[in-house]
């Protein structure tokens, strides 16, 4: 595992805060790619529960279908303008995830829908041959059903 957050060519701006790790595409790696993100998101003073959970489905999707040995999957998360961006790049361009309806008594094909049910966007970019990079954005704004609950009015 090899965290890329010093070198200049890994920072955006200096402004944007970002976490980046290259990790081993095995069951092992997907985890600590989930682990180590729930951690940076408490850092930075994020929302856990959806990104966590995005980034636990597309890292596992790149140990099980974008695995290609001897290559890592990368995973990079920052924050703009008040969104949250999750990508994880693997090296099988040529495996583009699809939204399916899996099977009611199937035990896979569900990460892609609980993705797209948790992010506000996602998609795919299909980087330098033989790479591709799943994405998603979560809002980090608070919204009415996030917020905290009003201040009563001070008394007159």
């Amino acid at each position: 595992m090899n965290q890329e957050t010093a070198a200049p060519e890994n920072q955006h701006d200096g402004h944007i805060p970002h976490f980046s790790l290259r990790l081993s595409p095995t069951p092992r790696g997907a985890r600590l790619a989930r682990l180590l993100s729930e951690q940076q998101l408490r850092t930075w003073g994020l929302p856990l529960e959806a990104p966590t959970q995005i980034v636990a489905e597309l890292a596992a999707n790149a140990a099980t279908h974008g695995r290609v040995p001897g290559r890592d999957f990368q995973l990079l998360l920052y924050v703009a303008g008040g969104t949250l961006r999750i990508e994880v790049t693997d090296t099988r361009g040529d495996r583009l995830p699809r939204l399916t309806t899996p099977a009611e008594d199937g035990e896979s094909g569900r990460g892609l829908l609980l993705v797209a049910a948790l992010a506000d966007r996602w998609g795919v970019t299909e980087g330098r041959y033989p790479r591709k990079t799943v994405w998603a954005e979560v809002s980090t704004r608070p919204t009415a059903s996030r917020s905290a609950p009003p201040r009563p009015a001070p008394p007159r």
